[in-house]
């Protein structure tokens, strides 16, 4: 299938990704900012909720890919381990999804780890059953934006709070 939307300059692609999970957030009443410098945090977001911020690294692809060059349409992110945000926002433009991990879902989750850096992918063909588990989009529905907004890990939020 054709995608017939216009192209994206690399140079707005993270630009483009930020605005989605911002539009994703205030869907769901969820309030944030953009940074103006590029410090590892993206955004800044407030729960109505918790009356707690949190803060988002936003990771965007414009599409999927082969896996390998070769392989199987994937998506695939690279995320700095010590990255001081809170939370880390994988988006596909291509299908306007976002998921929303904490650190430590992303870091149990990471298929590798190279040059103080997680790598993070999942298969999108609808139909494929990777040999390997933990490794397609389906496994991570859980995380999609904006229901993930329920069971957020932050004080107050979530099943067995409140």
């Amino acid at each position: 299938m054709k995608d017939d939307r216009p192209a994206v300059p690399t140079s707005r692609i993270g630009r483009c990704g930020e605005l989605l999970v911002q539009y994703r957030l205030l869907c769901a009443d969820v309030e944030s900012a953009a940074m103006t410098t590029d410090a590892g945090i993206d955004l800044v977001a407030f729960h109505p909720e918790t009356r707690m911020p949190f803060t988002i690294q936003v990771k965007t692809n414009l599409r999927p890919k082969p896996g390998g060059g070769k392989g199987r349409p994937a998506l695939d992110w690279w995320v700095p381990e010590n990255s001081p945000a809170q939370f880390v926002a994988l988006v596909d433009l291509s299908s306007e999804v976002a998921w929303l991990l904490s650190h430590g879902e992303l870091d149990a989750a990471a298929q590798q780890r190279s040059g103080g850096r997680l790598h993070f992918y999942m298969y999108t063909e609808e139909d494929y059953r990777p040999r390997r588990g933990g490794c397609h989009v389906r496994e991570f529905e859980r995380f999609l934006l904006p229901g993930r907004l329920v069971d957020l890990p932050l004080p107050g939020i979530g099943p067995g709070t409140g």
